[in-house]
């Protein structure tokens, strides 16, 4: 608890001590909040908008009631702007993800990871927040209980959403 009030109290510094973002791409704006990959993977995430591009990434971590159960999410992604206005952009890229699951006995623990080409739309709702929604494919490999590989390719559309602040 005590981290999530010093994060918190972090963030309100910053958003004090900053100026605001320019919508729809304002060359060096880094952007706090939290977004998902279409897999389902996400947490805390970290943006810096370029202007013709913006890079990212997420972490997220989750400890669930009982022993050896724990995940831990980590990803980046990259979206190259092909179309922008003042209160939008639309860009084309992808996200790459891994999730680490730590399963109680007598599972293994299991990896995964997610590639996922696609697009993702920001909204800017004022100067400096930003509504994402991003779409694409999933492919998605793991190890799995006895040592076993899978492979999936969805034939789904999926998305997923998020929410970033900027801080300049």
């Amino acid at each position: 608890m005590k981290n999530i009030l010093f994060t918190v109290a972090s963030v309100a510094s910053l958003c004090a001590l900053s100026t605001p973002a320019w919508a729809g791409g304002s060359s060096g704006s880094p952007g706090v909040g939290g977004e998902f990959q279409t897999s389902g993977l996400g947490g805390l995430s970290v943006n810096y908008d370029m202007g013709e591009f913006h890079v990212g990434g997420f972490l997220g971590y989750y400890d669930n009631e009982g022993d050896d159960n724990s995940i831990v999410e980590l990803g980046a992604r990259f979206y190259y702007h092909i179309h922008s206005t003042a209160m939008s952009d639309f860009g084309v890229g992808g996200s790459f993800g891994v999730g680490l699951f730590d399963n109680p006995a007598p599972a293994d623990d299991t990896t995964a990871l997610f590639i996922e080409p696609g697009f993702q739309i920001r909204a800017f709702v004022t100067s400096n927040v930003a509504l994402s929604f991003t779409g694409g494919l999933s492919i998605s490999a793991s190890d799995s209980i006895g040592g076993a590989y899978d492979f999936a390719l969805t034939s789904d559309f999926v998305g997923a959403g998020g929410v970033h602040y900027y801080f300049f």
